[in-house]
């Protein structure tokens, strides 16, 4: 198994009342792309300020590569890439103006440099456009640019926060395979924190869904959706004709079966266990000519839709106990 190179343990922010990131326990290991998901105010972006030392944490460590994050931050970004969600240039330099002085602060200069800024100039795809002022640049442009900027300095771990934000379908498509070859080719371990869910599950090797402050799942999209199949049991959406009653009933009498329900020109079908092949094997024996069959649940969206919901309702759970003991403490007054 690879080395573990991000690692948090116990990682607490409170502000005040508010708990932003809550007993988080991660790993993210050597040459992987971790997906961070989670809504706006989930705690991502502490989670990123916490890794990168520019926050401490009220509780708990976070290491890169056995770096302290908290103790050693200097350290840390010797050694870890951070791109950010509007990558800052100067507008009125050029694209090179901008890497070269990004690298002049790293320590790097000459011809060094120059074969440096060359090379990753074309990695990225940007070639064309280099010795253009960044203020002409568009959000993809941007993005490429600031992905050959934190890669100057060649470090081992690439944190991204939502890098395609704002960027078209061909840019997003081609930034994609962009880090996949950064961790495939080049060994990096890159951790990504974003909302958009399509993008994520084209490209993470493991993803981590964060609620309110709270990483509620971790795992391999495949992973995640037999864990809430066990948990949750089974779903299927079925197609069939001719629909109508007769149709429900004879989803209903397969065995393992809980539920059918309408779902528009579909029914949804829950089942305790995996009852696919029984459902195809129970239509044809009907006459009923089938259509449509899709396991649900493997789609990241609804594996996040799922755990989200079950967040909140486990929130709500604790929200309700609470509000019952206290009752129950001022009855007993």
């Amino acid at each position: 198994m690879a080395n573990t190179i991000i690692e948090t343990r116990g990682l607490t922010k409170r502000y005040g009342a508010l708990t932003a990131v809550d007993d988080l326990n991660l790993e993210v290991r050597q040459g992987e792309i971790f997906g961070l998901l989670g809504p706006n105010g989930a705690g991502k972006t502490t989670t990123t300020l916490m890794l990168l030392g520019l926050t401490e944490p009220t509780a708990g460590t976070a290491t890169i590569a056995g770096v302290d994050c908290t103790r050693n931050p200097i350290q840390v970004k010797r050694i870890v890439g951070y791109l950010p969600d509007n990558m800052g240039f100067y507008p009125d330099m050029t694209g090179r103006q901008n890497l070269r002085m990004t690298g002049a602060m790293n320590g790097l200069s000459g011809d060094y440099l120059e074969v440096r800024i060359d090379e990753l100039t074309a990695r990225v795809g940007m070639v064309e456009a280099i010795d253009r002022k960044a203020g002409t640049y568009s959000k993809g442009m941007k993005q490429r640019l600031g992905i050959a900027d934190i890669l100057i300095k060649d470090p081992d771990v690439l944190i991204m926060d939502e890098p395609t934000n704002g960027i078209d379908p061909e840019g997003m498509h081609e930034l994609m395979a962009l880090i996949r070859e950064l961790a495939e080719k080049d060994e990096k371990t890159i951790l990504i924190s974003s909302h958009q869910l399509h993008q994520i599950q084209q490209i993470c090797d493991r993803v981590g869904i964060f609620v309110q402050g709270k990483l509620v799942a971790c795992g391999a999209i495949g992973e995640l959706g037999k864990q809430l199949e066990q948990e949750s049991g089974f779903r299927y959406e079925v197609g069939a004709k001719p629909a109508g009653k007769g149709l429900i009933e004879a989803l209903k009498a397969v065995e393992g079966v809980t539920e059918v329900e309408e779902n528009g020109e579909t029914l949804m079908v829950r089942a305790q266990t995996d009852v696919c092949d029984a459902l195809v094997k129970a239509l044809l024996a009907g006459n009923f000519h089938l259509t449509f069959l899709r396991p649900c649940g493997s789609d990241l969206d609804e594996i996040y839709s799922r755990y989200f919901v079950k967040a909140g309702e486990q929130n709500e759970g604790s929200r309700s106990g609470r509000i019952f003991r206290h009752r129950k403490g001022e009855a007993q007054a």
